[in-house]
């Protein structure tokens, strides 16, 4: 007891250690009141001016730190002082404040402190190493840490619990909203649309449409100096309150890439869909977070503004499916690639240009011939090709704008979708397979009973037909949904038939109307060409609409008129 007597100094350099949570902020009221840092500086200030043996060396503050780790900046430069042997005294205002993870707190007071010879003070809880006995030190901090952890682990739960609830509401719980939005002053949980950010948006968009790959269109926004999203995230925290200007803003340090891109292109929040929970940390004391399959991803649709039509976003992700790689002699992808598949085969077709007298003709072959595989060329010049898709492409724009003129018609003869699903030979055929299944799920109890069955085929057909069943209900609702559609958002809303306009008043296709209107296209060595034109499920519902409109088109005018 001598010896550490001897060894205590005359006066203590003091660190003044305060922590303020995340959770300790959840929590709100009184409690959290008493916990922020201008109340714990206070404390520990005023408890050190009635210390005549400590004086202050500095103030460490850890503000929107866990206390279930000592992974905490701050902490960290507290222990590089102390090691120094600048600091030799540790003051909180309560053990919670030091951390709330049981055996790492329990080692910092119990064993690495006294081995360094640093006195530790948890005010509050009125302990002193310098004056505790035995009890205090064995018995009072370590049950106090023990209740801290388990505090930890109890708000960390909470947290958890909230969170997943807003999740599920379709309420933004980020720490910064995505690129090209903005958290809602009023409402943190809503997202509302950046003009400047948006507009980046809708051009990256755009380019990928046109066919450029993800490096050159990464490249585009450096040359012309557009801030990356972690760039343009800490110039608007610095200029917070102020309009940005739309267009370009000059950065000297852009730092697009073709990850960040593919990031944008396939964000649903562009969409207005709120996709979030992707990721989940280990526990509440490891920060590491684990991604999770998409199977688990929490998405609510409709939650904010779009950025990007539904329809260009589906397109984009087709062209990221079966495009990206740029020509080595261009930083776009050919004007058919993505779209042009061999029809024997089904691989996707190659763009080869050949050059004669000074011109050059570019045309497409089967990919498997070109490697040597066992197929033919299927050859087809691109001019001729761009011909036949236009022209294809011009056919249903005017057999859409006929739909859209009997839809005109039936809406103001008052006529109901469902009228017409009775002239739908699609859901028609379901319905007849729903019922086939149905009675077959019925008969099962008599063919036990009669022994035509064991009771385990029982159970194994009743499961099966009771799946089939589903499977069928389900497929009629959404052939019906789909009828339902035209009927509230009419033939334009549904084919995004402005786009399709644009083809009537153009000579020859260009990219952005071809990855707009078309899905896929075949060619065939016998010259046959199969085009798959987007929409043919509600190209087939207008059929029905169309049949039906036939059957009663004197009736219908007879109402109009």
């Amino acid at each position: 007891m001598e010896q550490m007597q001897m060894n205590m100094p005359d006066m203590y350099d003091a660190a003044l250690y305060l922590r303020l949570s995340k959770d300790d902020m959840e929590e709100g009221g009184a409690k959290s009141e008493s916990n922020s840092i201008a109340n714990q500086r206070e404390l520990l200030r005023s408890f050190v001016k009635s210390q005549p043996d400590i004086q202050i060396f500095d103030i460490y503050v850890d503000d929107g730190y866990s206390g279930g780790n000592f992974d905490r900046p701050e902490f960290k430069r507290m222990t590089t002082d102390i090691e120094a042997g600048k600091v030799n005294c540790v003051i909180v205002k309560d053990l919670s404040r030091f951390g709330r993870e049981y055996i790492e707190a329990g080692r910092w007071i119990e064993k690495t402190y006294p081995a360094l010879n640093v006195r530790f003070i948890s005010v509050t809880d009125q302990f002193d190493s310098k004056t505790a006995d035995f009890s205090e030190k064995s018995f009072v901090v370590p049950i106090k840490n023990f209740v801290n952890e388990s505090y930890c682990r109890d708000i960390s739960g909470k947290v958890r619990s909230h969170q997943k609830i807003k999740r599920e509401k379709g309420e933004f719980i980020g720490a910064f909203a995505p690129y090209g939005y903005c958290k809602d002053p009023e409402n943190k949980n809503c997202l509302v649309i950046d003009s400047y950010a948006s507009d980046i948006v809708r051009k990256i968009f755009s380019w990928k449409i046109d066919g450029f790959s993800l490096g050159a269109i990464a490249e585009k926004l450096n040359v012309r100096h557009v801030q990356s999203p972690k760039e343009y995230k800490k110039k608007k925290k610095k200029k917070k309150g102020k309009n940005n200007n739309s267009g370009f803003h000059s950065s000297d340090t852009p730092k697009w890439s073709a990850v960040q891109i593919k990031r944008i292109l396939t964000n649903e929040v562009y969409i207005g869909n709120m996709v979030q929970g992707k990721q989940e940390r280990i526990s509440y004391k490891v920060k590491q977070r684990l991604d999770k399959p998409e199977s688990e991803w929490v998405k609510v649709e409709n939650t904010h503004p779009a950025i990007i039509r539904q329809n260009d976003f589906d397109v984009v992700q087709k062209l990221l499916q079966y495009d990206g790689r740029a020509s080595k002699t261009s930083d776009s992808a050919n004007f058919f690639g993505g779209f042009v598949f061999c029809g024997d085969c089904k691989t996707p077709m190659i763009r080869r240009v050949n050059q004669y007298k000074g011109k050059k003709k570019a045309f497409y072959i089967c990919q498997t011939k070109n490697k040597g595989g066992d197929c033919t060329r299927h050859s087809i010049p691109e001019e001729v090709l761009k011909r036949i898709v236009l022209k294809e492409i011009q056919a249903y724009t005017a057999l859409f704008i006929d739909y859209q003129m009997i839809m005109e018609e039936l809406c103001e003869m008052k006529v109901s979708y469902d009228q017409v699903i009775g002239y739908d030979t699609q859901i028609s055929k379901l319905q007849e397979e729903y019922n086939r299944y149905y009675s077959l799920k019925a008969s099962l109890g008599d063919d036990l009973k009669e022994g035509l069955i064991s009771k385990e085929e029982f159970d194994d057909f009743r499961e099966s037909y009771g799946r089939k069943c589903e499977e069928l209900e389900q497929m009629i609702e959404n052939q019906k949904k789909l009828v339902k559609q035209m009927f509230e958002g009419g033939v334009s809303a549904t084919v995004q038939l402005e786009d399709w306009k644009k083809s009537l008043e153009i000579k020859e296709l260009d990219r952005t109307l071809l990855a707009l209107t078309v899905d896929k296209i075949y060619i065939y060595e016998n010259k046959q060409i199969k085009i798959h034109i987007r929409y043919q499920d509600k190209i087939e519902k207008m059929k029905v609409i169309r049949r039906f409109y036939a059957e009663h088109r004197t009736e219908c005018r007879k109402e109009v008129g």
